[in-house]
């Protein structure tokens, strides 16, 4: 006779605490051998039972791919976790104020995001890759950390769906054929400035991002994939977050926050909390 599976156990736990509100202690810190394979079964339930009750996957988001903060946060590599339809805040401009009540240690993070026109497959040069993008735009995402003051393990962020609140696009612009070259050198060199409340609260850049900037993860996010069959391969009309350009810094009611690109092929975006 066998017992409870540990994977579907953790899940239910780690969604009963985003539900309300309540930080747990990480499981590597308590569950012997908590590996990434591990806590990617454990993200597999969370899906499962995430889709159960009606929320639809519609991408995913790629965590950790900035560099300069790796120490910051103890790791070494990127991981990633999937985006809903519940946690898609769709429009531009952004829609404000934005409640942070469902976010437990919520912090905000300015990204380049990628929306798939075409599956892209393992092996790809950055031109081919590029081909698969229809449109690219500068958006906000919310982070949170259901473990208290932002400490953890990579794979207790992998299991916590990879620290995901939600994800807000800017506007979408559009990939015409036959750019990719110039498309390529902008996004690899794009650099903004991140404000909150009128002062500069970072400075951010794009070649952060894997030392390559948001194709280099988006490249990364299929070759993790295809090394492991049991995890579904990226689809057309997909979103990919591809991490943030600055720190990920704390957000808090009554704040507004505003993303200034050098390149005016991407607004600036604007964000208030409540």
């Amino acid at each position: 006779m066998t017992g409870p599976d540990p994977a579907a156990t953790l899940a239910r736990t780690i969604l009963a605490a985003h539900e309300h509100r309540r930080q747990i202690a990480p499981p590597s810190s308590w569950m012997p051998g908590f590996d990434l394979p591990a806590a990617y079964r454990v993200a597999g339930e969370v899906r499962r039972l995430r889709e159960a009750r009606g929320e639809r996957p519609v991408g995913r988001k790629i965590g950790f791919t900035n560099t300069t903060i790796w120490g910051e946060y103890g790791v070494d590599g990127p991981i990633w976790g999937t985006v809903y339809d519940t946690t898609l805040i769709e429009g531009a401009p952004l829609p404000a104020p934005l409640s942070l009540a469902a976010f437990v240690e919520p912090r905000i993070e300015p990204e380049i995001i990628l929306g798939l026109g075409r599956a892209p497959e393992a092996g790809m040069d950055r031109r081919a890759l590029f081909g698969c993008v229809a449109w690219v735009s500068l958006g906000f995402e919310i982070v949170q950390s259901l473990f208290a003051g932002w400490r953890f393990a990579a794979p207790d962020t992998v299991a916590a769906f990879g620290l995901h609140g939600c994800l807000m696009p800017g506007a979408r612009i559009p990939v015409a054929p036959g750019r990719e070259e110039e498309w390529l050198a902008r996004l690899s060199g794009l650099t903004l400035t991140l404000t909150c409340d009128g002062e500069v609260a970072d400075l951010g850049a794009a070649a952060n991002v894997l030392r390559g900037g948001p194709l280099a993860a988006l490249d990364h996010l299929v070759t993790m994939l295809a090394n492991n069959p049991g995890e579904a391969a990226l689809a057309p009309g997909e979103v990919i977050s591809t991490g943030t350009l600055t720190r990920a810094l704390p957000i808090s009611p009554g704040q507004t926050w505003e993303a200034v690109p050098d390149d005016a092929t991407f607004p600036a975006l604007s964000l208030t909390a409540t």
